[in-house]
């Protein structure tokens, strides 16, 4: 993650992993999961905190889970069901229920279809948000498979030219097997930046950089500037000349295998609803895996080794920061903002839950 969206260390507490599991899946199953699904949920959130994607995680999404299911935007024991199927296709509705647990098991259809008949989809409608997609198509991995995860709702970015707020910044994730080096995982949203790092930006009151957002008239705001009230994102891009039209196509593709092939959904069609697409991709239906393997490791190596331009330490590929900062959050803990600290406190206090240690 970008270094201006980094937690000050001043402003930070380290809390080892295991501790903020256990705080975590406390106040899952005090809402009303079930003690397998809230483990599910805990895993794919805190997940997203090993790896530094702390956009979507427990920072930014715990408190708001709490706050979709108190409104009932969320329904906790959902009824989800396959509701179309082909030998290598599925269609699910989630009934309302986290993407972080409905989509986990989606990807499990997936990868069943995939170790069959080599490729495996589902899409997923009437979902609630579903975290890191990385998460996902991850699951693949130690099926030698290669893995594929979407997500799409809501409206909060600017097609290219637009003046309000079309689509979403839908990611995109894709996750591939690799021998001795960290795998590739991709994981980008249609947009500039996430949403969720706006967030991050007004927790730390830090002012917007040129590019990521746009005014309330829909036009690119180029400068540093104090991030306002509403959070309309601009695409991948930023305007037309430097290739907005690309973010803003990611996300109607998105939209295309989520929305539109699961219900027919797409623009604002209701609060917290999101659609899903995942899809797993057998190696050994198309190649050797030893050589895949193999290759995927001389490919990998060969960007890495790439001379870095003047400025620059080194040339990194899609995972391989998120495996460093892995391995260092693993010995130093995860750092989370103070005010996060102050509120994990807070609920747990109000709930009776699991106090978070530290």
């Amino acid at each position: 993650m970008l270094e201006h969206f980094h937690v000050p260390p001043e402003d930070e507490t380290r809390v080892m992993s295991a501790d903020l599991r256990r705080s975590v899946d406390s106040l899952f199953r005090k809402i009303g999961l079930s003690n397998a699904d809230a483990a599910l949920a805990t895993d794919a959130l805190v997940s997203a905190d090993d790896r530094g994607t702390d956009t979507h995680g427990v920072s930014n999404m715990m408190r708001r889970y709490i706050e979709m299911f108190g409104q009932g935007y969320v329904n906790p024991d959902p009824n989800w069901r396959t509701e179309r199927e082909s030998a290598t296709t599925a269609t699910i509705n989630c009934d309302a229920g986290l993407g972080l647990v409905v989509a986990p098991k989606a990807m499990q259809i997936a990868i069943e279809k995939a170790d069959r008949y080599g490729i495996g989809a589902v899409t997923m409608s009437n979902g609630r948000h579903a975290g890191m997609m990385a998460y996902h198509a991850m699951l693949a991995l130690p099926h030698d498979m290669i893995g594929y995860a979407i997500t799409a709702g809501g409206q909060n970015m600017v097609p290219t030219f637009g003046a309000e707020p079309r689509m979403a910044a839908n990611p995109h994730a894709c996750a591939v097997p690799t021998g001795e080096m960290p795998p590739f995982v991709l994981d980008i949203s249609s947009s500039s930046v996430a949403a969720n790092k706006i967030t991050l930006l007004r927790r730390m009151e830090k002012p917007t950089i040129p590019g990521l957002m746009a005014a309330a008239d829909g036009s690119p705001i180029m400068d540093e500037e104090e991030v306002p009230d509403h959070t309309w994102l601009l695409p991948t891009g930023a305007t037309r000349e430097m290739g907005s039209h690309k973010g803003y196509g990611l996300s109607v593709v998105a939209q295309v295998f989520g929305g539109i092939l699961s219900s027919g959904a797409f623009g604002d069609y209701g609060m917290g609803h999101m659609s899903h697409f995942v899809a797993a991709y057998k190696v050994d239906a198309f190649t050797d895996v030893s050589r895949f393997k193999k290759s995927m490791d001389d490919f990998m190596t060969y960007l890495a080794e790439t001379p870095p331009a003047p400025g620059h330490d080194r040339v990194y590929y899609a995972g391989l920061v998120e495996h460093e900062e892995a391995q260092d959050r693993a010995e130093r803990g995860i750092p989370l903002h103070n005010e996060v600290i102050e509120w994990f406190d807070s609920i747990s206090a109000e709930l009776g839950t699991e106090p978070l240690k530290r």
